[in-house]
């Protein structure tokens, strides 16, 4: 067993979380927010019961 520690190039998403980005550039970059449900053709059709 080696006594050197584990080191990894790409750094931890704990200690260096993504930037900031507000809501208008995510939609941009994205689309508009999806359910997560999307409704069958019948439940659109007779709406949801």
């Amino acid at each position: 067993m080696s006594s050197m520690p584990y080191r990894s190039s790409r750094s931890d998403s704990w200690t260096s979380p993504r930037s900031y980005s507000d809501a208008s550039l995510r939609q941009m970059k994205y689309g508009k927010i999806q359910p997560m449900h999307q409704p069958t053709f019948l439940e659109r059709l007779f709406g949801a019961v």
